[in-house]
């Protein structure tokens, strides 16, 4: 069942570094679900199919993740010599960041809460 300590085992999974490429966006002023509605458009897919998906799709979220994904693209041709062509995205996900929390007064004296939510979005890439 167990492998041993859990430190040890904590500092096995760590040893093992991800040398693919990637960008990562922190602190982004959008929800995680809005996020995932372009996210799961362009899981799988090759880089250009990827990069046409996020131009023209109308959603905010979008232009963000465009120019991340752009970033990535980057990463892998001068920190790793890759070329475009043979790249696709491996995976992508949004994960919760902190909440703005803000007061909007209503009626008779009460004050409903506003919930500013923001994001942390990763893109990783892969060769074919």
């Amino acid at each position: 069942m167990a492998r041993g300590h859990r430190s040890q085992i904590k500092r096995e999974r760590n040893a093992v570094k991800d040398t693919r490429p990637s960008a990562k966006l922190s602190f982004a002023r959008m929800s995680v679900q809005k996020a995932c509605f372009v996210l799961d458009a362009i899981r799988g897919k090759d880089v250009n199919t990827a990069l046409a998906i996020v131009t023209y799709n109308p959603r905010y979220a979008s232009s963000v993740i465009e120019k991340l994904l752009k970033s990535a693209i980057a990463n892998a041709e001068n920190n790793n010599g890759l070329k475009q062509e043979d790249l696709y995205v491996a995976e992508c996900f949004a994960n919760k960041g902190p909440t703005m929390k803000r007061i909007r007064p209503r009626a008779q004296g009460r004050a409903y809460r506003i919930e500013k939510r923001m994001s942390h979005i990763t893109i990783v890439l892969d060769e074919k």
